[in-house]
């Protein structure tokens, strides 16, 4: 048998690495700077890109995407190359996709702060960005199955299969939740609207978790615990059964994240049903994982990878014990909107995935450089320091959520709200913000810990280069089965059948799903009454988006009594046809705003946004002077007619005479405002004395009639006032 000489590629890993703890850094400086916005939210006061709404997408989308992200691309590249025997197919496909990743990550890092968002979890890049992610993505597949087809090694290890399905799901969920029409460079609309969008958005929320966030990163485990560990895996038939029930079932249980709301029951359903079945596959991989460290776990008590590890799968055990549980309509129930979602979200995130990466740099830095971690010491203190934070962080957190739950929920003997003031919720659990800010403090701490011990073992060792290896040739074998070949050994050396049959698994769920609701227009009742947004009140929705309101708020009433008391009628699928995108939220730091319309006057509102605590003693809502005051404050309307055009090719019925009567609507709409908020005295009096300032210096005077805040007021007043609205407690 000829042996054939190569190199592996170390170099594209090595990068890889770098970028994971460089990003790893910023996006949990982020999240520990917003942890302390709720503590003191005046933190940034007056810079709007560096306001809440605006950066807390810029930190899950670093921490998903930057640091996840990268210690992916960085497993797959050292871990592929080494299962398949084979340089991965192209060192300018690799190059790409390392650089093309960085330029994403550094766009989104520009853009979110400027507030360009489509404000849709996990997915806020605009348009040109999400063209760079699915080319990028392409690239880094290419480089996978091309590595697959040039390969060595004739049976496909059970990581391959992870990283497969990862790369085919990825691009779909992508692909089809990034729909959106431009309207230009930095501004588009989901070709999705309402109902609609919620489930396609929440079919690609949840399966980001699972296929970025899950499937590689059981790829990894599959590698780097038996490669730590020095054992082989467990169970070669649990993995057969664990990688294909987890992809056929997790495609499934999207809707879950919209139990109560005015999805449609049976998408609700087959949701629940679907989560509650994950459960057995989920555990059966962290059972297989933890399984294979039977033997060794006197190594574990002195190794710091496999103890990050360990804690690594652990974590991922619990966070998918609890999300089955959480899909329960009962429990949902009682957790949605609250902190409960908060702490289970950072129970996968900091244990399964930070853990997971921290083990995996360990692993690999000594040996990329050739030498010994500088410190173990300082490694099993980072593991200590780091557990004590998932610990503070998560625990609070629960307890924040429960009691957020209980408070909303209770009535006095007379049928009224006991707590009817939304704040009061707020107040009483300050302290777990204080906890999960110390929790969060430790966990970057062990993380910064870590960069530091990686930098000296670094110095200390060799540079980086190409890895000599040696291996067989593959021969040509028969395409079809042989005798006494069972049909998953026969495919797993048929890299194109398992892809074909992997991306059928995937699809559906989400055909039985998305495609009756988006194609049946019957599942989406209309509502007369409901009417598409004027175009201040259009303009007011985008400035909503771009300051990240839906970060906070929601604009979906569930069917309770408790909710129906607080806020008012509860949300109906029919009254969102016209919302591109949908804004239903998924956390309620403040109150529901669907049918906040009418209920305050607009110097409420207006002395609301500019300084929330006058109106609201004790809110942890930021101010947003930038909206009132300065010359940013001008609403830009020459986007307005593109607005409403576009609106129309997505189904919007704007006619022509309004679409050209635009300007002229706004100027009315806005002067009405105006009027509205001289019955202030203080207004009137601080409004004239800066009119007459500008007009004794010279300076520029923004008429208050166009300034974004007028808009943002037209459409909060706005808001559920389509339909009749019973009078409720906020």
């Amino acid at each position: 048998m000829e042996m054939q000489q190569f190199h592996y590629d170390n170099k594209i890993v090595k990068n890889f690495l770098y970028a994971t703890m460089l990003w790893g850094v910023v996006g949990m400086l982020v999240g520990l700077l917003l942890a302390f916005m709720f503590l003191f939210p005046n933190l940034t006061d007056g810079i709007s890109w560096l306001s809440f709404g605006r950066l807390r997408p810029l930190h899950t989308n670093a921490v998903i995407f930057a640091f996840v992200g990268n210690a992916i691309f960085a497993g797959v590249y050292y871990s592929t190359q080494r299962l398949l025997k084979a340089r991965m197919f192209s060192d300018v496909l690799s190059k790409i996709n390392f650089w093309g990743w960085q330029l994403i990550i550094v766009a989104a890092a520009i853009t979110l702060p400027l507030g360009y968002t489509t404000s849709k979890e996990y997915a806020e890049l605009e348009w040109p960005i999400d063209i760079a992610i699915a080319l990028v993505w392409v690239v880094f597949g290419w480089n996978l199955i091309g590595t697959i087809l040039k390969r060595r090694q004739r049976h496909l290890y059970v990581a391959i299969w992870f990283y497969i399905a990862t790369f085919v799901t990825v691009a779909v969920l992508h692909i089809f939740n990034s729909l959106e029409l431009p309207v230009n460079g930095l501004k588009s609309y989901s070709v999705y609207a309402g109902v609609q969008d919620a489930l396609v958005q929440w079919w690609y929320g949840h399966n980001a978790v699972a296929f970025f966030l899950t499937t590689p990163f059981l790829g990894l485990m599959y590698y780097f615990v038996p490669k730590a560990a020095n054992r082989p895996v467990y169970s070669y038939r649990l993995s057969i059964v664990h990688f294909w029930s987890l992809i056929f079932i997790y495609i499934w249980a999207g809707p879950h994240h919209l139990l109560y709301t005015a999805l449609p029951e049976w998408a609700q359903n087959l949701g629940v049903a679907f989560s509650v079945m994950l459960l057995m596959p989920s555990w059966g991989g962290m059972i297989n994982g933890l399984l294979t460290l039977r033997g060794a776990w006197d190594k574990v008590r002195v190794d710091p990878v496999l103890k990050f590890m360990v804690v690594a799968i652990t974590g991922y055990g619990m966070a998918t014990f609890e999300g089955p549980t959480l899909s329960l309509k009962n429990v949902n129930a009682i957790a949605h909107f609250t902190d409960w979602i908060i702490a289970h979200v950072h129970v996968g995130a900091l244990a399964w995935n930070g853990f997971l990466t921290f083990g995996m740099i360990y692993f690999l830095v000594p040996k990329l450089f050739k030498t010994k971690l500088y410190s173990l010491a300082l490694a099993n203190l980072h593991f200590w320091i780091g557990t004590l934070g998932i610990i503070m962080y998560a625990l609070p957190m629960y307890v924040a959520g429960f009691t957020q739950a209980s408070m909303w929920k209770q009535f006095n003997p007379d049928g009224t709200l006991t707590y009817g003031n939304f704040l009061e919720t707020v107040t009483e659990i300050m302290p777990m913000y204080w906890m999960r800010a110390i929790g969060g403090t430790l966990f970057l701490t062990g993380m910064l810990i870590m960069v530091y011990n990686i930098i000296i073992t670094i110095k200390q060792g060799s540079k980086v280069g190409d890895e000599l290896a040696e291996a067989a040739a593959l021969e040509r074998v028969s395409k079809k089965r042989v005798a006494g070949e069972g049909f998953h050994t026969w495919l797993e050396r048929k890299p194109v059948q398992l892809t074909i049959l992997a991306t059928v698994a995937i699809l559906i769920g989400g055909i039985i799903q998305i495609v009756p609701t988006i194609m049946v227009k019957s599942n989406i009742p209309t509502i007369a009454s409901v009417k598409p947004y004027t175009p201040l009140e259009l303009e007011g929705r985008d400035i909503y988006i771009r300051e990240g309101c839906v970060g906070c708020h929601s604009q979906m009433i569930r069917p309770f009594r408790s909710e129906v008391e607080r806020y008012g009628e509860y949300s109906k699928a029919g009254e969102y046809v016209y919302d591109h995108p949908f804004l239903w939220g998924s956390k309620r730091t403040g109150p529901d705003l669907h049918r906040v319309g009418k209920k305050y006057s607009d110097n409420w509102h207006f002395n609301h946004m500019y300084d929330p605590q006058s109106t609201s003693s004790g809110s942890i809502m930021p101010r947003y002077p930038w909206l009132i005051t300065g010359s940013g404050s001008e609403l830009d309307k020459s986007q307005t007619e593109a607005k409403m055009k576009a609106m129309v090719t997505l189904g919007v019925p704007y006619s022509e005479a309004e679409i050209a009567n635009a300007q002229a609507n706004m100027l009315a709409q806005g002067t009405e405002i105006e009027k509205n908020l001289y019955s202030d005295p203080d207004f009137a009096k601080n409004y004239e004395a800066d009119k007459k300032y500008a007009a004794e210096n010279g300076d520029e005077f923004i008429e208050m009639k166009n300034r974004e805040i007028v808009a943002l007021i037209a459409y909060l007043q706005r808001l559920g006032t389509d339909i009749h609205v019973e009078t409720a407690q906020q």
